[in-house]
């Protein structure tokens, strides 16, 4: 039997118990509403077999570059590295590697990137390629607008998610319009998941992030996103490393709330969840909604990992205008500017709409 994938409206915001839901707003109305700027975390080393390319691009995916860009050098597909994805309809910079052994850059490369809207602001070298989710996380300024800069709680809830954070949801951009991403995971694992038909493990992903939002939204709902559970997998704040809590003797609470670590949830994969306890208990109420998805990924060798249920921004700031807010703040890599968003404002793009999935399904 097919799992029924379909779910509430909506996943539970963090702030509407608190303040009620937001009000609606505007944003990315143009290009340069929405600026994105990789936060790499190391330089490139100045020598190598690799060209190091730091690049601004408007209305562009991060793969329409890399395509331009092996297309101009002349060399395969998988001879480009970036770091991550960054959005299509907002001015971004990042870096792209490009595998020149022995080689100088094309000439005139600048100005063609130039001539397709791509602007080659910096060329260095390095002995490696570019891998992806290398980078320390992205630096965001959004301007927003409509009646959200009338909200009088705006500043209040802007404060308190810099303090106590925001769930970590993957976007609604993950699963793709009307969630078509979804349903196409869902029928290729159904009948067995083969690299030709996912090449960059994408569908794997989306099926990945649909049971970790099941499991973040179960916890909003039962007030435990941001507690401390028996058995729960803490992860260190700015890091990657783990270790499971134990009865909360009041540190780990006092850590919870300084920021200084985070509950998670599974990654689903081959090995399972290192959860325990409660926190096991809860991660297989949900998990068990999906056997389909689970048994799928399973097969199709995907390994199990965590993800932090919730994410603080930094280097933040809120400046208003006439008519019109700007945010700034700075998010850890695999983080979704959609999800501070989300806590802020009401709006079409920002909202999951997995009732839209079942209808996609069904049509099949």
């Amino acid at each position: 039997m097919r799992d029924d994938i379909a779910w509430p409206p909506q996943w539970p915001r963090r702030f509407d118990v608190e303040f009620g839901a937001p009000r609606a707003g505007r944003y990315r109305e143009t290009a340069e509403d929405f600026d994105v700027e990789e936060c790499l975390g190391f330089e490139p080393e100045g020598q190598g077999e690799h060209l190091w390319l730091w690049i601004e691009k408007r209305d562009a995916t991060t793969a329409m570059v890399a395509r331009e860009l092996a297309r101009l050098c002349d060399v395969g597909q998988r001879d480009i590295g970036y770091a991550g994805m960054k959005d299509r309809f907002a001015v971004t910079r990042q870096w792209f590697s490009v595998h020149l052994p022995g080689r100088e850059a094309p000439e005139g490369l600048v100005e063609a990137l130039q001539a397709r809207g791509m602007r080659a602001e910096r060329l260095d070298r390095h002995p490696r390629k570019l891998k992806r989710g290398v980078h320390r996380g992205n630096r965001f300024r959004l301007r927003l607008s409509g009646d959200v800069t009338l909200d009088e709680s705006l500043e209040q809830r802007w404060h308190t998610l810099l303090t106590k954070g925001v769930p970590n949801y993957f976007g609604p951009q993950r699963f793709g319009p009307d969630g078509r991403n979804l349903v196409r995971a869902r029928d290729v694992l159904d009948r067995g998941w083969r690299k030709r038909d996912d090449r960059d493990g994408m569908l794997l992903s989306t099926a990945r992030s649909y049971l970790f939002n099941a499991q973040l939204a179960e916890r909003l709902a039962r007030g435990l996103w941001d507690e401390v559970l028996e058995g729960d997998v803490m992860m260190l704040e700015g890091t990657h490393s783990l270790f499971q809590a134990e009865a909360d003797d009041g540190c780990l609470r006092q850590r919870l709330v300084g920021g200084d670590i985070h509950p998670t949830a599974v990654l689903w994969g081959q090995g399972g969840t290192r959860a325990a306890a409660r926190a096991l208990q809860l991660e297989q109420d949900v998990l068990a909604r999906n056997p389909g998805l689970c048994q799928g990924l399973e097969k199709a060798g995907a390994k199990a990992a965590r993800r932090a249920l919730r994410v603080i921004p930094g280097e933040a700031s809120l400046e208003r205008g006439d008519g019109e807010i700007w945010l700034s703040f700075a998010l850890p890599s695999g983080a979704y500017a959609t999800a501070v968003l989300r806590e802020l404002m009401t709006h079409p793009s920002l909202e999951f709409r997995p009732d839209s999935v079942r209808r996609q399904g069904e049509e099949k």
